[in-house]
């Protein structure tokens, strides 16, 4: 089965893609970088907030808990993070929604944090709102796409390895 591409060449194989998946990988690729950025600083956030450093208020009242609860929570979930990263850079299936869970949390805990720092946790909404879409949209094409450009390559050395003989 093959079917045209906008450039006008025909896709081999036996899945044809739409030309926007190519385009959409870059999303699924950005929604993992994302993760990993978020689960770096949800990591030393939360480090932070254990040690008691100065970097969070000392006084400040929390729904419950106290600030060494939210970091040991912080920590836990920057490691889960990681993890969702991971897995979607390997193309699991069960990665894309595991990111988009954490994902959501993460967008949820931004909410909490606008009284506190309103434009960092509003953009930090906006790019986990964009790698929620990536991860939806494009998200459970990547192993197919994967493997469809790894046997596009190897078609193409293919004819080049037997020219040479």
């Amino acid at each position: 089965m093959s079917m045209y591409t906008p450039a006008g060449g025909e896709e081999r194989g036996d899945l044809a893609y739409d030309y926007d998946d190519a385009h959409g990988q870059g999303l699924v690729t950005f929604a993992g970088v994302m993760l990993s950025i978020a689960a770096v600083l949800n990591i030393v956030y939360g480090i932070a907030a254990i040690s008691k450093a100065h970097f969070f208020v000392g006084d400040a009242r929390y729904v419950f808990g106290n600030l060494s609860t939210w970091g040991w929570f912080l920590l836990a979930f920057g490691i889960l993070q990681a993890f969702a990263a991971f897995a979607i850079w390997r193309g699991a299936s069960w990665g894309r929604w595991f990111g988009v869970a954490c994902a959501s949390v993460n967008a949820i805990l931004q909410m909490f944090w606008i009284p506190a720092y309103p434009v960092l946790a509003m953009t930090i909404l906006g790019l986990d709102i964009i790698a929620i879409y990536g991860l939806l949209a494009y998200g459970g094409r990547r192993r197919a796409y994967q493997a469809e450009r790894d046997r596009a390559q190897t078609a193409d050395r293919a004819p080049a390895q037997t020219a040479g003989r």
